[in-house]
């Protein structure tokens, strides 16, 4: 069904970053104006899911061009989800930006930027055809530098470049991979790409082809072997930017994955082979990489690493369990770990440290703040029945359907490894002794806050806290909806149809 509802996210994010821009010398209406934006973000994308569930995948055409020459936009089930879900932790970061940004920094034009970066992932989301993809991976990145340089710091700066490079060279193998496929099959529509590709004889280009787009969106992803950029880059910004950064850049990688090779790249044996075994590594190397680590930012950065590991696998399994199970953990990882990168910041305020040896005491000092920590990361663990045990057990399930037994343990110690590095920053941060370690300059500690400003650290996280319980303890919904959008990708007919009614 055409519906221009699908355009109002992107609108509603550009408009906020444009309005906000001439507020750029008046932070506190930057603030105000963030956080109502994305509140009524939020309230758009949910009406924007409901509708799908009611009416089915809608679409809209820029410029009233009919696809495949016009550019499109989609919503269907999978795109709708994580529009909300988008929402739900772009609001929470408004909330604890509010908080915990100064004003000088905020001068640096924060939120209007913060923005344009939200307009770009959800522009991503909702894109029908690969250019336009392409164009919302580039207005991400110009974005998403601007931020992690805000404030022009060293270390910043060096995270920065890492960051840029890696990225631009997955750019232009993504850009690359399109211009192949637009040789191969002369359109740059989603939709009339999967009805193109079968009708191509040379399947070794196709294979070429794909293997390209899953180095260049890989990359993005951070994947093995080329993950080395966000451990590297996403502990140097502030901790409101490391939220958004951990909590969604690489999850837009992923779904641009499960959206072009469900839809025309469907995983051949080698193709197959290849996802799983990278799958494997990437567990496999980020678990080691966060044991080692004795930062907190360093080690959640690496934990990211690790679990995109669960969502690839998902995708390397390719069945319809399996890829309900990839979904699951997709959309409960961008809530926990966007929660995760919050709380690194809460952690700072209440002690004035990153390092885990400097840090202690916790449940000592603050009991109520420390089981409002515990709910994100015994989630993030999967102890029954929280939200990361549920997309485990399925993704373990559709690897014992096909018999993926290489995978499957490394699932399992990518969980067990995770259990151990939560328990070590449990030990560390939570139970043992504070060691008095003495606040950096002009440093105002938590408790010296009044009763609004504690609210912005604590209120986001109790948000994106509740949101976990509700995939724990709400699981039937969650996982219906999960099951649908695993149809959906495995039988794209339906997406086809509607975009290309009279092909």
């Amino acid at each position: 069904m055409n519906d221009n509802l699908i355009l109002l996210p992107i609108i509603l994010q550009l408009a906020l970053a444009l309005v906000l821009l001439f507020f750029w010398s008046r932070t506190k209406w930057q603030r105000i104006g963030s956080i109502v934006g994305n509140a009524a973000f939020l309230l758009v994308s949910i009406v924007l899911f409901i509708k799908v569930q009611k009416e089915g995948i809608l679409y809209t055409q820029a410029g009233n061009w009919d696809a495949p020459y016009g550019i499109t936009f989609v919503a269907d089930l999978f795109s709708a989800s994580m529009l909300v879900i988008t929402a739900l932790s772009g609001l929470a970061v408004s909330i604890f930006a509010a908080g915990s940004m100064s004003r000088r920094r905020s001068l640096f034009v924060f939120f209007p930027i913060y923005h344009f970066l939200l307009m770009g992932i959800s522009g991503s989301f909702v894109a029908g055809d690969l250019f336009n993809l392409y164009v919302w991976f580039e207005l991400i990145i110009v974005a998403s530098f601007g931020l992690i340089t805000l404030g022009g710091g060293r270390r910043q700066l060096e995270g920065a470049l890492k960051y840029v490079t890696l990225n631009l060279i997955a750019s232009i193998l993504f850009l690359t991979g399109i211009a192949f496929l637009y040789g191969l099959t002369g359109t740059l529509n989603m939709a009339h790409i999967a009805q193109k590709i079968p009708q191509i004889e040379n399947e070794g280009l196709i294979t070429v082809t794909a293997l390209m787009f899953f180095i260049g969106l890989g990359i993005k992803t951070a994947v093995f072997p080329m993950y080395f950029w966000l451990p590297a880059s996403y502990h140097t910004p502030l901790s409101a930017i490391s939220a958004i950064f951990g909590g969604l850049l690489t999850k837009v990688g992923v779904y641009a994955l499960f959206r072009v090779f469900s839809l025309f790249f469907l995983p051949d044996s080698f193709t197959a082979t290849v996802i799983t075994a990278v799958a494997a590594l990437t567990l496999i190397m980020g678990a080691m990489g966060a044991l080692i680590q004795k930062d907190v930012r360093k080690l959640f950065s690496w934990l990211i690493v690790c679990h995109i590991g669960f969502m690839i696998a998902g995708l390397g399994i390719y069945s319809s369990v399996a890829l309900a199970g990839a979904i699951f953990y997709l959309f409960h990882d961008i809530i926990v770990k966007t929660n995760l990168f919050m709380i690194s910041g809460l952690v700072h305020k209440l002690t004035g440290t990153f390092k885990l040896k400097k840090l202690g005491g916790l449940y000592t000092q603050y009991p109520k703040i420390t089981f409002l920590i515990a709910i994100p990361l015994f989630s993030l663990v999967g102890i029954p029945p929280l939200s990361g045990f549920w997309p485990k057990l399925l993704l373990i399930q559709g690897g014992l359907e096909v018999q993926e037994y290489l995978i499957i343990g490394a699932i399992v110690l990518g969980s067990f490894v995770t259990l151990a590095t939560i328990a070590k920053f449990w030990l560390e941060v939570i139970w043992k002794e504070y060691p008095g370690s003495d606040y950096p300059k002009h440093f105002i500690p938590f408790s010296e806050l009044n009763w609004t400003q504690k609210a912005y650290y604590t209120l986001p996280i109790a948000i994106l806290a509740l949101v976990s319980l509700y995939f724990a303890f709400g699981v039937e919904f969650v996982v219906n909806i999960v099951n649908q959008i695993a149809y959906d990708l495995m039988n794209p007919e339906q997406y086809i149809r509607v975009i290309l009614p009279d092909q």
